[in-house]
């Protein structure tokens, strides 16, 4: 498939006040598209948005909790009312939970499910039609590294993004023969506030909680919007897997060298909720 032109279509991003999402919906701005943006923080939100309005350009904000399905469906119909379409679809928004498997409660663990995995599943189902509706249509998903590899501390996390990352690939080979396209992204260490503003199983001590944001701040060092254009050309180009960052790649490539192994040589570096005994 032909390189594709992002100029004039309309995208829809989540997760768009701050981090990767905004730093998208300012480079998909500058390479023409409409947006139709969502978050739940909505003074970030608006921030975002009333920066990129300008006259040849569409610009929406919506306040949206992409776990709850019924929201997300009534979003979906408003960008239909007032864009009309909605050829492009960045499901970015996320949030992460520190903490072991027996650290955390089912409700936290559920939480995260919810929004990774759940909103991924909710926001494509509401806005695939209206891409087969306008003929074309592109995927996007923000899945992470770690649906590639699975620390230790990052059950719930790492459950959502690999599901994200199977998700992708099974709707990719259902779309195959369609003019819509998905790309999965498997981000590194992006500056971000995910992990400021990860949540904190109920059963992580201070000094655990404070060792892992540490740990964390090391690893989150690529800028924003050097993540969203890595991701964009990805896009233009229709790549079915992208990743982005030195790290990321290294990453997948220990992986898939030492499958049941890697773990031993990462474990002293990305396990600062090592259990004791």
């Amino acid at each position: 498939m032909s390189r594709l032109d992002l100029a004039g279509k309309t995208a829809v991003v989540t997760g768009a006040a701050s981090g990767i999402g905004e730093a998208l919906a300012k480079a998909l701005a500058a390479r023409g598209c409409h947006l139709a943006l969502a978050d739940i923080n909505e003074d970030g939100l608006n921030t975002v948005a009333e920066a990129l309005r300008s006259n040849d350009r569409r610009v929406t904000a919506t306040v949206l909790d992409v776990s709850d399905a019924e929201a997300v469906s009534t979003f979906s119909e408003e960008v239909r009312n007032t864009h009309g379409e909605a050829q492009l679809l960045f499901n970015n928004a996320g949030v992460a939970l520190g903490g072991f498997f027996d650290q955390v409660t089912p409700e936290q663990f559920d939480r995260v499910i919810n929004i990774n995995l759940n909103g991924v599943v909710w926001m494509t189902r509401a806005f695939l039609p209206l891409m087969k509706a306008s003929g074309e249509g592109q995927i996007t998903n923000i899945s992470s590294i770690f649906g590639v590899i699975a620390p230790a501390g990052q059950t719930a996390y790492s459950a959502a993004k690999f599901g994200v990352r199977g998700f992708s690939m099974a709707l990719r080979h259902e779309l195959m023969d369609t003019s819509i396209r998905v790309t999965t992204v498997h981000p590194g260490g992006v500056a971000t506030n995910i992990a400021k503003t990860a949540a904190r199983g109920v059963g992580v001590s201070d000094e655990e909680f404070e060792i892992g944001k540490k740990v964390a701040d090391q690893s989150l060092v690529m800028p924003p919007p050097k993540a969203a254009e890595i991701i964009l050309r990805g896009v233009e180009r229709r790549k079915p897997r992208v990743f982005v960052g030195r790290d990321a790649h290294a990453l997948m490539w220990m992986e898939r060298v030492l499958p049941t192994r890697y773990w031993a040589l990462l474990q002293s570096r990305l396990d600062p909720l090592r259990k004791p005994g």
